[in-house]
Order: C-alpha cells, then structure tokens, then sequence
C-alpha cells in the first residue's frame, strides 16, 4: 500500500494515496497489535519461543513503521511542490 502510495502522490492523486496510507495503517495496527500480546505474554511470565521467523517478522514491522511515517512526509512534499 505505502508504494501505490507514494506512486499515486507522484502522479498528484493525493486522495488516493492518502487513503493508501490510511489502508496499510490499519494493517500496520493490526501487527503491532499482534506483537504487543506475544510481549504482553511474555512480561506476564509465559515461555514465549523466539524464532528466527518471529525476529524477521519484528525487522518488517520495524522498518513497515518507518517507511509508513516516510511515506506521509514524501506525500506531504509532493503536495507542496505542486503548488
């Protein structure tokens, strides 16, 4: 979503990738969500198993939030140069 975003913001469709953004942040909720209950879990004392595949899966959450809060500053630049 935050690709067709910024790809939509290059072709001044702002609403469009405004409501992309909007429709990965709620995907984005979601994993974070998802994340905070296995932590929950853990902090409450349960023997959570880390794998290699949850450690990736936490990177792409990571670097997704990063990219999310990019994307809004590109958009918002985009915007100002079309004026």
């Amino acid at each position: 979503y935050l690709l067709e975003a910024l790809k939509a913001a290059e072709k001044g469709d702002y609403d469009k990738a405004e409501a992309l953004c909007e429709e990965a942040n709620t995907s984005i909720i979601e994993a974070h969500k998802a994340q905070t209950s296995l932590l929950t879990m853990e902090a409450s004392g349960d023997d959570i198993a880390y794998s290699v595949t949850m450690m990736h899966g936490q990177d792409h959450l990571m670097t997704t939030l990063l990219l999310r809060d990019l994307m809004k500053h590109m958009i918002e630049l985009y915007k100002r140069g079309s004026n």
